[in-house]
C-alpha cells in the first residue's frame, strides 16, 4: 500500500503545526518520523490517519485522493494509527475494546472475537485478559491492546505514535519482529514516531524529519545515532550530567508497607528517602511501582505499613493533606490525571495558584501563566487549550504548574515520548529542586535514564522489591536482569 502525503498544511491559531510538507511512503518498508517535541509530528500522523482534517494538502492512497472525516474512514481505507495516549474506553472491557470499531451490529459474534484476540496474544506474547476492565490497565497495557485492535481491522499502513512506552524488552523484540515480517512478507506499510532513537535503527529503513512544522530532511538507516540527532536539531545533543549533591535528613520514610490493588499486592517496602536524594523505581508496568508512588501521595490507602513526611505519620490523611505537606505527584496519563484538556493554561494557574479570596484574579493568573510559559519554554500562550500542546509542551507545563519549595516530588515516567533535548530540560530543572533540597521519587521504563539520575534504585517485580544501594556499577542490561526476576 503506497500513501502519499501532498503539500499538507495546518495551523491552530497562531501556530503553524505542518507547513506544506510532502511525503511518500511506499508498500513493504518501515518509516520513522523524528522532530522535536512541537515539531509537527504527531498533527501530521493526525491527519494521516483521519483524526484532523489539513487545511490544505491531500492525502493519497494508491494513487486515489481521499477524504478522511474520521478515523474510521482512514481505517475504511486501510491506514489505522496507534495514539500515544490510547483512544479507547476505560469502562469497558479489553475484548470489548478490542471489537470497537467493527462491523457486526448489536450482536457481534464474541466466541470469533475472543479466538482472534488469543490468537494476535500468543502471536506477540503480550499478557492481556481479555476480561478485564481498561480502567484497571497500565499506559502500556492500553498499548498493546490498541495495536492488536488495529491489526485485527486489516489495516495496510500501520502508524504507531511511541509504541515501545511501558512494555517490556522481551515484548518489544517480539513487536519489532512482527512489524518487520508484515513489511516484508505482506508488503505493510509501517510508520513509526519516536523518541527512542535506538528503535528507530533497530526498525526502519528510512526517516523523515521534521523541524518547526517543515520537513527537512531524510537519512537512510542504518546510520549514526548522531546523524539523526543533528538532523533533528540543527546540533549534537549530550545528556544531562548529575552534579553530585549531599543529601540532608529523611524525607520520606516507608516502614513494611504492604499495597492491594485489583492486579496484585506489594509487600513488606521498607525505604528512605532523604532531601536531595534522587531514587529511580524500575520494573515492568504494573510490578507495583504505581501503586507505591501514588501510596506516597496520599492517593492511594495502604493495607499496613507506615509512612511519614518529615516525620509525620500520613497514613489516612487524603492527597491534599499531602501536599500542604509538601508533597507533589506528576502522572504519566498527562491529560488523564494530570492536566484538563479543554481548559487553558491560565485556567490552570486560575485553579491552582493559591489564594484567599472567594473569587479568580484572573490578571495574576495570566501574568503567571506568561512568565511560566517563557521560563519553561512552554510553545504555546496563556489562552491556548493544552490539549493543543504537544506531548512535550504538556509535560513542560505540568510541570511548571508544580508548587516551589517542595519536599518530595513522585514522577510516573517523566520524559515520556519526549526528544532528547526536552528530555534534558525536564532534568534541568529536576535537578535544580534537588540542589534545593527536594526529595525524588521517579519511575522509568527507560533503564538508561534510571542509571543515569539515581543515587539509588528500588526494582519492582511481582509485588517483591530489591534495593540497589550502590547504582555506580549498575548497567542497564544489569538492570533488565532484575526487572526480569533474576537476582
Amino acid at each position: 500500500m503506497k500513501v502519499e502525503l501532498k503539500h499538507i498544511s495546518k495551523t491552530f491559531g497562531p501556530v503553524r503545526a505542518n507547513q506544506d510538507i510532502s511525503l511518500t511512503f511506499e508498500a513493504g518498508r518501515i518509516y520513522a518520523i523524528l522532530g522535536e517535541n512541537g515539531a509537527g509530528k504527531s498533527t501530521l500522523m493526525k491527519i494521516m490517519s483521519g483524526y484532523q482534517s489539513a487545511d490544505s494538502g491531500e492525502v493519497v492512497v494508491d494513487g486515489q485522493a481521499l477524504t478522511f472525516n474520521a478515523p474510521t474512514d482512514a481505517i475504511a481505507s486501510g491506514i489505522g494509527m496507534l495514539y500515544q495516549d490510547p483512544l479507547d474506553f476505560p469502562p469497558f472491557t479489553v475484548l470489548e475494546n478490542f471489537i470497537a470499531g467493527r462491523a457486526g451490529g448489536f450482536l457481534p459474534d464474541m466466541d470469533e472475537a475472543r479466538h482472534q484476540f488469543m490468537a494476535l496474544i500468543e502471536r506477540f506474547e503480550f499478557d492481556l485478559d481479555p476480561d478485564a476492565y481498561v480502567d484497571a490497565l497500565t499506559i502500556g497495557e492500553r498499548q498493546q491492546l490498541e495495536i492488536l485492535r488495529l491489526l485485527s481491522l486489516n489495516v495496510r499502513a500501520l502508524i504507531l505514535d511511541e509504541p515501545t512506552t511501558g512494555i517490556s524488552a522481551e515484548q518489544k523484540t517480539a513487536l519489532f519482529n512482527v512489524l518487520k515480517a508484515l513489511a516484508r512478507d505482506e508488503a505493510m506499510t509501517v510508520i513509526l514516531v519516536s523518541h527512542k532513537l535506538e528503535d528507530v535503527i533497530e526498525l526502519c529503513d528510512e526517516a523523515y524529519v521534521l523541524r518547526r512544522g517543515k520537513f527537512v530532511g531524510q537519512q537512510s538507516i542504518p546510520c549514526p545515532i548522531s546523524a539523526l540527532v543533528e538532523l533533528m536539531f540543527g546540533k549534537v545533543i549530550e545528556r544531562q550530567a548529575r552534579p553530585p549533591v549531599e543529601v540532608g535528613d529523611p524525607t520520606l520514610v516507608v516502614d513494611r508497607l504492604c499495597i492491594t490493588s485489583r492486579r496484585l499486592t506489594v509487600e513488606n517496602v521498607s525505604l528512605e528517602v532523604h532531601a536531595g536524594e534522587v531514587i529511580g523505581l524500575a520494573g515492568l508496568d504494573g510490578s507495583g511501582q504505581g501503586e507505591f508512588v501514588r501510596s506516597c501521595a496520599g492517593l492511594i490507602k495502604p493495607e499496613d505499613g507506615r509512612i511519614l513526611i518529615d516525620g509525620r505519620p500520613m497514613i489516612g490523611l487524603t492527597y491534599h493533606q499531602f501536599a500542604r505537606a509538601g508533597v507533589a505527584f506528576l502522572p504519566a496519563g498527562r491529560i488523564e490525571e494530570g492536566l484538563i484538556g479543554e481548559m487553558t493554561v491560565t485556567d490552570h494557574f486560575a485553579l491552582t495558584l493559591p489564594s484567599r479570596a472567594p473569587w479568580v484574579n484572573w490578571p495574576r493568573a495570566r501574568h503567571t501563566a506568561q512568565a511560566r510559559i517563557t521560563h519553561f519554554n512552554v510553545k504555546g500562550r496563556p489562552g491556548s487549550p493544552v490539549r493543543t500542546l504537544s506531548g512535550g509542551n504538556q509535560q513542560r507545563f505540568a510541570l511548571s504548574l508544580l508548587p516551589q519549595n517542595l519536599r518530595l516530588l513522585l514522577l510516573e515516567h517523566p520524559t515520556r515520548g519526549l526528544d532528547v533535548e526536552s528530555a534534558n530540560y525536564i532534568w534541568e530543572q529536576l535537578l535544580e529542586r534537588r540542589r534545593g533540597g527536594t526529595a525524588i521519587v521517579f519511575i522509568s521504563a527507560e533503564l538508561d535514564e534510571i542509571v543515569a539520575y539515581s543515587d539509588r534504585i528500588l526494582v519492582f517485580f511481582g509485588g517483591r522489591v530489591t534495593l540497589v544501594d550502590d547504582p555506580e556499577d549498575m548497567t542497564a542490561n544489569r538492570l533488565g536482569e532484575l526487572i526480569g526476576g533474576r537476582l
